[in-house]
């Protein structure tokens, strides 16, 4: 005997406060002229930018439910779309995380999407065009998507290569809001108000991660994050020393490379 098991509770994804969120130039109205019109969202930008933190914002300022999704290796479209079970001697149908944000009219997040297998994104193109469906041939169902239904996904360019990278088809499907880094006056704010340090510590931080980016592609592939600057002040507001916080939460973080950890520390003694 098949069944459809229905998992999803709506109401268990509702971002029920509002997540502190600083935008940075348009992308609030962008997103919600896209969402109103029902188009796709791509975010671009490097890690610890922001990108998740604006989904749930928007998620919030929107009232539907954000069902997010850590795209890997071995991300297939069963586990996107769903699969047969056997439970308790009976086969059921079991929703995967799209096709359940289809039904209920969610929001569907694709974290980081280039790291999921190329047949996989395949999937999401009639969700993402003016079909508005997502076909389950297991089934033999086609899901229409109901207008609060938004599909959203992220990458960073930074990291895309042949190998992992967007094909056109999937890209010119897509509205992008391409998101960077805040400029130092609005970072330092960003640190302040997540952590509690003061000011001039947020200041002095934000000028640590410029230096460290300054370096990206002379020895490290990324510079400190605002996430991983939030993280290393929330350890100096408990009364972790400066230089061990940066070391614990930026430098370690950004490299297993002897030369560049002694760079960075080295960076981080003179100006804390």
């Amino acid at each position: 005997m098949r069944e459809h098991a229905k998992v999803l509770r709506p109401e268990e994804y509702l971002v029920t406060e509002e997540p502190y969120y600083e935008p940075v130039a348009d992308e609030i109205a962008v997103f919600e002229a896209a969402y109103r019109n029902g188009l796709p969202v791509l975010l671009k930008g490097p890690t610890g930018c922001g990108k998740t933190r604006f989904m749930e914002h928007m998620a919030w300022r929107l009232r539907r439910p954000l069902i997010t999704v850590s795209c890997h290796d071995d991300l297939t479209a069963s586990d996107l779309v769903g699969r047969f079970l056997v439970r308790g001697g009976e086969t059921v149908w079991v929703d995967g995380p799209l096709a359940a944000s289809v039904r209920a009219g969610a929001i569907c997040y694709l974290d980081e999407v280039v790291e999921a297998r190329k047949d996989t994104t395949v999937v999401i193109h009639p969700l993402a065009d003016d079909r508005r469906v997502l076909p389950i041939e297991k089934l033999g169902e086609m899901i229409e998507a109901p207008d609060d239904f938004c599909l959203a996904m992220s990458y960073n360019p930074g990291y895309q290569s042949v190998l992992k990278d967007l094909k056109q088809s999937t890209r010119q499907r897509f509205v992008a809001l391409e998101f960077d880094y805040p400029e130092a006056q609005l970072e330092a704010r960003i640190i302040e108000r997540e952590s509690g340090v003061d000011e001039a510590l947020a200041a002095r931080l934000v000028k640590f991660a410029h230096m460290t980016r300054n370096l990206k592609g002379q020895g490290l592939d990324e510079g400190a994050s605002t996430r991983l600057l939030v993280h290393a002040a929330k350890l100096i507001a408990a009364g972790v020393e400066p230089v061990t916080a940066t070391r614990a939460c930026v430098s370690q973080a950004l490299t297993d490379e002897p030369d560049m950890l002694v760079a960075v520390n080295e960076l981080a003694s003179s100006l804390f």
